[in-house]
């Protein structure tokens, strides 16, 4: 089972941040290299593991630095908004040791915030997340 253990100091006040790369989806690629175009590169990004997600988030504008177009759109809530409309998007999340997870992920400001990404459960629901608040880490396998 493929997972990484991160430990980050203080992590009741930073929270479970983790750094990955967010690619385009194993569909997309294929797609681009059938037509012979190129494979964008995957983009570097800060995550935070966020159990109260329901779904996975990438920061508006990443889709577009990934030439992704969208396959969906949705309405989330958030604390300060509801129904507000979202674009899907098909991407690989690339985890520290070589974890690919693929997600439909959705893009939204996630304004004020030190994160490009979320993982929500949509991605932990095929995980085990275990968080050790005495150690500050925390781990995922898939």
């Amino acid at each position: 089972m493929p997972s990484f253990t991160s430990q980050v100091p203080n992590l009741q006040a930073v929270g479970r941040i983790v750094e990955l790369r967010i690619a385009v989806g194993a569909a997309v690629e294929s797609v681009l290299r059938k037509a012979g175009n190129p494979i964008p590169a995957p983009i570097a990004a800060v995550a935070m593991i966020d159990t109260g997600a329901t779904g996975s988030v990438i920061r508006r504008g990443l889709a577009a630095q990934l030439g992704l177009n969208p396959v969906g759109v949705t309405h989330i809530n958030t604390p300060s908004s509801t129904n507000v409309p979202c674009y899907e998007y098909l991407v690989r999340l690339l985890f520290p040791n070589n974890v690919l997870v693929e997600a439909t992920v959705l893009e939204a400001p996630l304004q004020g915030q030190h994160i490009q990404c979320l993982i929500g459960r949509d991605v932990l629901a095929h995980g085990v997340f275990v968080y050790i608040g005495y150690g500050n880490l925390f781990s995922l396998s898939f």
